[in-house]
């Protein structure tokens, strides 16, 4: 099934991709193939905040739709809140780039400030992700695509482990609410560096909203420290190594044994998206 995702359809559409779409399409297609992320007849709500991820998902996707062995449909959903800066993409912007890609395409509003006008990472997160899953159940979507890349996904697997003490990440896949909806990350094995370079070639802006709470933030100490560790030792694939770590544990040389976590209100946060600030 990977392959027919690549390549199976119209020969000329296929033919059309750049260099740079191509690597993205085949990731994306092995993505499809081992987390079986697509299949007949799926209804995909694409969470679009306006940036480089989201919208280099939307548009790989309108692509590959074109040559898919299976019927899916598109649909793009944008959400804003009380809460925003002066990089936050307007919707007569995105209204533009939704009819250029060509997709059906939902805008919701939700209030995250309280009384004093202030909010915070968790529950901003938690507001826009609750009003994508009310869009995805009034429209009939049975699944929400998120543009989560590799990176993100590498740098949530070293927060857990640094700043809860437990080995956890985001998954390609996640069904929630007894498999009504199912979460879905195909750019789980795509490279951010890879992403901005098609963003650059495609005229994608690299920032939508400049969220306060990242300039600071956990994930943004993460990213630097692996930023760090690349340029000190070249060459290492240091995001791929800690990407495929978690498929390559050698149980004999661990010695603690694994214990169910206490609930934690904290752990909640751990199914919020990171903050899309790109």
């Amino acid at each position: 099934m990977y392959g027919l995702f690549r390549v199976r359809g119209p020969t000329q559409n296929v033919k059309k991709l750049t260099k740079i779409e191509a690597k993205i399409n085949s990731r994306i297609g092995k993505a499809i193939s081992d987390h079986d992320l697509i299949s007949n007849g799926d209804r995909i709500l694409v969470a679009v905040s306006g940036g480089k991820d989201s919208l280099t998902l939307l548009r790989m996707l309108k692509k590959i739709q074109s040559w898919a062995p299976v019927y899916f449909s598109i649909f793009a959903a944008h959400i804003t809140t009380d809460f925003s800066c002066s990089g936050c993409v307007g919707h007569e912007h995105l209204t533009g780039v939704f009819n250029s890609i060509g997709v059906e395409y939902f805008f919701s509003h939700v209030d995250v400030l309280d009384q004093e006008g202030k909010t915070n990472c968790f529950w901003c997160s938690w507001n826009k992700r609750k009003a994508l899953f009310e869009l995805a159940e009034k429209n009939l979507c049975n699944k929400v695509a998120f543009g989560h890349h590799k990176d993100d996904i590498v740098e949530t697997l070293l927060m857990n482990l640094l700043f809860k003490g437990e080995i956890s990440s985001m998954n390609p896949s996640q069904k929630l609410f007894e498999g009504k909806l199912t979460l879905i990350r195909p750019l789980c094995y795509v490279d951010e560096k890879l992403i901005k370079s098609y963003a650059r070639q495609a005229g994608i802006p690299f920032q939508s909203c400049q969220c306060p709470f990242g300039k600071n933030s956990k994930r943004k100490a993460v990213k630097d420290i692996l930023s760090k560790i690349e340029q000190a030792t070249p060459g290492t694939n240091v995001k791929t190594n800690v990407f495929n770590s978690v498929t390559r544990i050698r149980k004999d040389y661990i010695g603690a044994k694994a214990k169910a976590p206490k609930f934690d209100s904290n752990l909640l946060a751990a199914a919020s998206p990171p903050p899309e600030n790109n």
